[in-house]
């Protein structure tokens, strides 16, 4: 009796065992495709994203595969990449700025979007409303035209005496609306103003003849082209002795002076929880736009100090960072 019953469980180990194993290996594996900057500058926001996803339970190469694509600030590789992931039939693609998502909603819409960071998503014709994007994009404003005006009176704040004020943007529309707040708010504080708008990289040098002698002080608005071609917009700024304004944190490891902007390491945590909404079945449009939370002013005294430039200690005792 003993023996038949030690044969019977051996039989049903026998066939319990590989329902498990093909039960387990047809588990679906979601799959997320990243259109980002550069690795360099995004890499630490998508190892809190991934951080995150893990704790609402998605493993990357268990349960979750993400196929990483850097645009570099390129219209023509992020459309590229936006039609490689349609062909790929990703569940979802999470975007980085506003350029790369508005390609990824032209690419597809069909695919769940979410922008991780998108600066004035209406106004730019990234979703309907804030309370109801429609369609299939959702995500999180980074307000970066709200905060222009904001980041204007910092610079006003740090530098004594500034008069003259250049504003430097890339040909996109985000920038252009960001371009036009700053610009205000530089002329409310009674400030002579100069634009400079580029294409190419090579004219971001070129720009720098211009600004020779002429201005007080460097404005650069947000835009994943510039971001990648940050070096080259630091760089000539320390030469020329310009204390330099900037919406995110990344410009100051390569010598900016000051930024204001929304901890992108928060939105990045955040995205991660409207990417498990969306992957549980929650449709995009049903989610509303997330506003930024947390707002970060840094300051990097290295820079300042290399310019011969006195930074207020007033301002100092506000910075959530001052490097130094």
């Amino acid at each position: 009796m003993r023996r038949r019953e030690f044969i019977s469980l051996l039989g049903g180990a026998a066939v319990s065992w590989p329902l498990a194993a093909r039960a387990q290996q047809a588990e679906k594996v979601a799959t997320i495709g990243y259109l980002g900057t550069s690795p360099s500058a995004d890499s630490q926001r998508i190892t809190v994203f991934v951080q995150r996803l893990r704790e609402l339970g998605w493993i990357e190469g268990r349960t979750i595969a993400i196929e990483h694509r850097w645009a570099e600030g390129r219209t023509e590789r992020a459309a590229a990449f936006a039609a490689e992931f349609v062909r790929l039939k990703v569940d979802l693609i999470l975007s980085m700025g506003n350029e790369n998502s508005l390609v990824a909603k032209q690419a597809t819409s069909t695919i769940p979007i979410v922008f991780a960071v998108a600066g004035d998503p209406v106004g730019t014709g990234l979703v309907a409303s804030l309370a109801h994007p429609g369609g299939n994009v959702t995500g999180l404003s980074n307000q970066l035209t709200d905060a222009a005006g904001k980041r204007v009176g910092l610079l006003h704040e740090a530098v004594s005496g500034l008069r003259r004020l250049a504003i430097m943007s890339h040909v996109n529309p985000l920038s252009t609306i960001e371009s036009v707040e700053a610009e205000a708010a530089a002329k409310a504080l009674s400030l002579e103003v100069l634009t400079l708008e580029i294409q190419q990289a090579q004219e971001i040098a070129l720009s720098f003849d211009t600004l020779k002698n002429r201005v007080d002080a460097l404005y650069v608005t947000n835009s994943s082209f510039l971001a990648v071609n940050r070096q080259r917009v630091t760089a000539p700024a320390l030469v020329a002795r310009l204390p330099t304004m900037f919406g995110s944190r990344e410009w100051l490891d390569v010598g900016g002076m000051m930024s204001y902007g929304s901890n992108f390491a928060d939105r990045f945590r955040r995205s991660a929880d409207l990417v498990d909404k969306i992957l549980r079945g929650t449709k995009p449009a049903d989610i509303p736009i997330e506003q930024p939370t947390k707002f970060d002013l840094a300051v990097n005294l290295i820079t300042a100090r290399t310019i011969g430039l006195n930074i207020p200690q007033t301002l100092l005792a506000r910075a959530d960072e001052v490097i130094e």
